[in-house]
């Protein structure tokens, strides 16, 4: 039997207990390893994932580091958010970021879950606006917002999903993820470093003040972490 003390996704920890234990029993724990591709955009989503530690990311168009990064999933949320919708295909590449592990569930059992729970399909369909949402603000963020504050934000949502100070990622890839060319992030990241916000060398970046990055990360980063509050406030409320 699956023990509900190891799911630490906590999409799956705000569902009533019936429903966590309805959900984990057509799941499976599978580990996620770095840069393994889930999916590619247009092809049928077999599975969904809600992921424990590690996250994904998904590109707008193809396998990174050629991609713009559309969204950055860990254990706050769930990986094939289009499923809730009752949809199998997503034009986004999904690809782990970050290694760890998740849960794994077919497509068409986790849709008839949500037929047969309709509190699981309550968050679902919150959790699934607040990413559309999060996209919208990515939008708005590529128009209007520098590359110092956006990469800064992505810092920010790289650690809160590690968990980790630490990151591996060249400056080309960073630059793809970011929509903008390396010398772009070679400035952006200059700038952090001098300020002792960051240590970066080689691909190894490290964040050494986290306030202060939070004060050099555009808005966005603070709006998104209010707008996912809000979803289990009125998860709760409602």
């Amino acid at each position: 039997m699956l023990s509900l003390t190891n799911c630490v996704n906590a999409i799956i920890e705000r569902l009533s207990k019936p429903d966590q234990s309805h959900l984990l029993s057509g799941a499976e724990d599978v580990p996620l390893a770095l840069s393994q591709v889930l999916w590619q955009p247009g092809e049928p989503v077999a599975h969904v994932y809600f992921p424990t530690q590690g996250f994904v990311c998904l590109i707008a168009t193809g396998p990174p580091p050629s991609g713009l990064e559309m969204a950055m999933i860990g254990r706050e949320g769930m990986v094939g958010v289009q499923a809730v919708l009752g949809s199998d295909r997503t034009p986004f590449c999904a690809v782990v970021q970050g290694e760890g592990r998740a849960w794994r569930m077919a497509t068409d059992v986790f849709q008839e879950h949500l037929v047969r729970h309709p509190a699981s399909k309550r968050l679902l369909d919150r959790y699934a606006t607040f990413r559309f949402n999060q996209i919208a603000t990515l939008a708005h963020c590529l128009c209007h917002h520098e590359v110092g504050p956006r990469l800064a934000r992505w810092l920010l949502m790289s650690q809160d999903r590690a968990g980790s100070n630490n990151v591996q990622i060249t400056q080309e890839a960073l630059g793809s993820k970011l929509g903008v060319r390396r010398v772009s992030v070679t400035v952006a990241a200059t700038a952090l470093q001098d300020r002792g916000v960051i240590a970066y060398h080689r691909g190894h970046l490290q964040v050494l003040d986290r306030m202060a990055l939070e004060q050099a990360a555009c808005d966005c980063y603070r709006s998104d972490l209010e707008r996912y509050a809000a979803l289990f406030y009125e998860t709760h409320s409602g």
